[in-house]
């Protein structure tokens, strides 16, 4: 094994394999049940006080442990603000909105930043919840885009109406004029819903 004698750094890993969340027992099986659901998911194993949960190849990729004696959350202090997922197309993204909102799991907020087209919701304990679907091909477009004075002007995004871009996309509208964001000005951060 060869060490890197670089010191000014410290290397990268390779992905974001999990997260981990704590709840109260009182919340256990409602959390359970909600990531299941939010994320189209199934429980690796539950023991009644840990979970874990996956969607895809991963052994999990959230994990609920239920801590005797914890208090709510208290959005009042400082913390993890969300967690994102990411879907390949505007299709699937809007697909699963769908989905969520036939399981009556209602959007918190969805908006286009400008480098994503992201749709927020919130869990049983409060924590919010990022979707979102990528609207550059390359990350350096994205990357690129967020230096505009545009971005730089309004770096929270501009809201829009997932079921009009359902009706959108029936009538043909092409995702690429779906996902370019418009341009409103500045915006406020007292006008963002999950702050």
């Amino acid at each position: 094994m060869a060490i890197s004698k670089d010191t000014n750094s410290v290397k990268s890993p390779s992905y974001l394999a999990h997260v981990v969340l704590r709840t109260t027992a009182e919340k256990f099986s409602e959390m359970v049940d909600f990531y299941t659901t939010f994320l189209g998911g199934r429980v690796i194993a539950n023991n009644g006080m840990l979970a874990f949960i996956t969607y895809d190849e991963e052994h999990h990729r959230i994990a609920l442990v239920a801590i005797p004696g914890l208090k709510p959350k208290d959005p009042g202090t400082s913390g993890l603000e969300h967690v994102s997922f990411a879907y390949k197309t505007i299709d699937d993204l809007l697909e699963s909105y769908t989905q969520r909102k036939a399981h009556n799991i209602q959007p918190l907020w969805p908006v286009n930043h400008g480098p994503t087209l992201s749709i927020y919701y919130r869990d049983p304990d409060g924590n919010n919840l990022e979707t979102q679907v990528d609207c550059f091909d390359t990350p350096e477009e994205a990357t690129a885009y967020m230096f505009t004075p545009e971005f730089q002007e309004n770096p929270f995004g501009v809201d829009f109406d997932p079921d009009e871009f359902i009706e959108k996309r029936k009538q043909g509208v092409s995702a690429k004029e779906l996902l370019k964001r418009p341009n409103i000005g500045a915006r406020a951060m007292d006008t963002v819903p999950i702050v």
